[in-house]
């Protein structure tokens, strides 16, 4: 044999043996990855049936960090060079998600377990759900029997928060009492928690169905009212007395710390400081500002800018009759959203929704309208209303509203996610990040403009106000936490610059001193979408399609917005003429 083709099969030889080795490596890298996530995804802290409510105590809380801890140094390990961009992409989801865990245990936010319209106990609401089966009547009886200790395991957190100076501001407390009287009943027919037994399947014997209504009536007298009269007294006696008078997070042990560390998780980026969200949103507040003025002057409006938010406040023409005459105004938005889809995207959800009004027990501490993605699969998502102070709830602004809550925002968008498939590990089916939701959802109120959903000047400006709105909230936000407003110079900002009535802005100020850094992520998202867009627009001009956009957008699920960047560079490369 020559020396020439001795040489050259030592090459092949070598070569084999490298993508051999590769190979191997590539695939240790990725069954490592899977490895910690099948971990992270199989871990229990206890019995899920045994204990439907959870266990909400210090030391179970301590015991995740700890297991947390070791998966996230598993992480740190594994070689991303040597996986595909779907593994790439739940390495680094599953990274923050960790480290978002042990951060909020480090500000020790699980003793602080309230918001001013969320909260352990306004939880419970969620719980109240249609019984189709005898196993789900089975489970929801499971649920009333674990109200007291629910309850009992948050008292003993609270306390601990009020002892370590974390607590809510007792500005936000005002009528708070409607978030747990109603459930404060003389007969358990008339307690929220009785509804589900009302209406049982036939599927369930008349017999069976009187024993579990019977059941459910004693439940609800010795334990679910006894517990709400519980925290009535825990609130008002205990812990709203002793709650802090600053709104600002800031001025709390840690605070300015704690607030960063929220600017970095609701935007998903390590890119900004509060006073740069401050600047962005004044700077965006001008910009929609003058859009609106545009549409008062082609009105012909006669008066300040002011004066016409007074009129739309205050004008009968802009409010329903009734609830009813509420939702049927949103149900129709809904179905013309519908038959918009298939023009702006390539893959629809198969699971439907639903449009029914806010919980009366939830709603006067509610916002306008919420999704609330389903608990199970053989339920829908819903598009939740609110009805409650109809003075307040103006129909200009339902077109945005249904579009951000409904389709293509919220709905269209979870249900996709829900719907990856094997290809995506579960905890992502199951994440939910606010910059990418809030900012996908906000981008959907805009998108709704190319789809004709906005038909007079007065739902255009509905369109801007609520853009206001979400502007309007990286201003305050970051004045409230980290400029020291007062809650009266939050709530001027908010009536000088939006539409939003007196209610809505008192509910919305509260919410925002009550849950620091979650409104940021709504323009901020947004805004980087639109940015991704237009940028993407330019670069591949006639080649550009928006099918295809909102595609990588959605196809591999929830993400953060560096990754979701770095998607659209990628698509922009690959479809470059």
């Amino acid at each position: 044999m020559s020396t020439e083709k001795t040489f050259w099969i030592w090459i092949l030889l070598a070569l084999l043996l490298f993508q051999s080795c590769k190979k191997t490596t590539e695939s240790s890298e990725a069954e490592q990855l899977a490895k910690v996530i099948q971990t992270v995804q199989d871990f229990s802290l206890y019995d899920k049936e045994a204990y439907p409510l959870g266990i909400h105590t210090d030391s179970i809380e301590r015991k995740y960090v700890s297991f947390a801890k070791q998966q996230l140094e598993a992480l740190k390990s594994i070689d991303a060079k040597n996986l595909t961009e779907t593994q790439h992409i739940s390495l680094q989801l599953l990274q923050f998600k960790l480290q978002n865990d042990l951060d909020e245990y480090q500000y020790q936010m699980h003793l602080n377990p309230i918001q001013a319209d969320q909260g352990f106990h306004l939880s419970l609401n969620y719980r109240i759900r249609p019984i189709l089966s005898i196993e789900d009547a089975g489970k929801y009886l499971g649920t009333l029997r674990a109200i007291p200790d629910f309850v009992d395991q948050h008292f003993v957190l609270m306390r601990s928060g009020i002892e370590k100076g974390i607590s809510q501001p007792k500005v936000i407390f005002e009528g708070y009492e409607s978030t747990y009287e109603d459930h404060i009943v003389d007969k358990a027919e008339e307690s929220p928690f009785y509804g589900p037994l009302q209406k049982l399947p036939a599927t369930i014997p008349p017999g069976k169905q009187d024993s579990l209504r019977q059941e459910a009536k004693t439940l609800i007298a010795q334990q679910v009212v006894p517990s709400f009269k519980r925290i009535k007294l825990f609130f008002e006696e205990e812990y709203i007395p002793n709650t802090r008078t600053a709104i600002g997070v800031s001025e709390t042990p840690n605070g300015q710390e704690f607030y960063q560390n929220r600017i970095n998780y609701y935007t998903t980026s390590n890119e900004y400081t509060a006073e740069d969200i401050h600047q962005i949103g004044l700077k965006e507040v001008a910009l929609i500002r003058a859009e609106m003025e545009k549409i008062i002057n082609d009105l012909q409006f006669q008066g300040s800018f002011g004066d016409f938010l007074t009129f739309l406040r205050t004008d009968e023409q802009f409010y329903a009759k009734s609830g009813e005459e509420l939702l049927m105004h949103a149900r129709d938005i809904a179905k013309r959203l519908d038959a918009e889809l298939p023009k702006f995207f390539k893959t629809l959800p198969r699971r439907p929704y639903g449009v029914k009004k806010v919980p009366d027990a939830i709603a006067p501490k509610y916002t306008r309208g919420r999704y609330s993605p389903p608990s199970k699969e053989t339920e829908p998502g819903y598009y939740l209303v609110n009805t409650y102070k109809l003075d307040s709830r103006p129909l200009y602004v339902l077109p945005s509203l249904t579009a951000h809550e409904a389709v293509p925002g919220h709905h269209l968008q979870g249900a996709l996610n829900h719907e990856l498939g094997d290809s995506i590990p579960q905890f992502r089916r199951n994440m939910y990040l606010s910059a990418y939701g809030e900012g996908w959802a906000l981008y959907t109120e805009f998108l709704a403009n190319k789809m004709g959903i906005y038909r007079t000047p007065y739902e255009e400006f509905g369109k801007l106000t609520y853009e206001m709105w979400r502007a309007c909230r990286l201003v305050v936000d970051t004045g409230i936490h980290a400029k020291g407003w007062t809650r009266q110079a939050a709530v001027d900002y908010m009536l000088d610059n939006t539409a939003l009535s007196v209610h809505e802005v008192n509910t919305e100020i509260d919410r925002y001193i009550a849950w620091p850094g979650q409104a940021l992520s709504y323009k901020v998202g947004e805004l980087k979408i639109r940015e991704l867009r237009k940028k993407a627009e330019k670069a591949l001009g006639e080649a550009f399609d928006i099918r295809t956009f909102h595609e990588v957008i959605l196809e591999q699920g929830t993400v953060t917005l560096p990754i979701l960047e770095q998607r659209i560079n990628n698509y922009m490369t690959t479809n470059k003429q």
